[in-house]
């Protein structure tokens, strides 16, 4: 996965019923874009982030 600082992140809840849970990436650690991350949810938790298969990018929808 490559980001860029800004984006935001969904982590796909992995049991029924878990929510989602969404993130701004503050931080692109890896070469060209690549992982690590580091990752503000927005419940206030940092974390440094690998993604993994659960996890994408959430795609701002743009008008006009």
């Amino acid at each position: 996965m490559q980001a860029n600082v800004g984006e935001r992140l969904v982590i796909h809840g992995k049991q029924v019923g878990q929510p989602d849970r969404r993130g701004e990436i503050l931080e692109v650690r890896g070469e060209n874009g690549g992982p690590p991350f580091l990752v503000m949810f927005d419940d206030g938790h940092e974390t440094l982030l690998y993604p993994g298969a659960d996890c994408e990018l959430e795609r701002q929808h743009q008008t006009g």
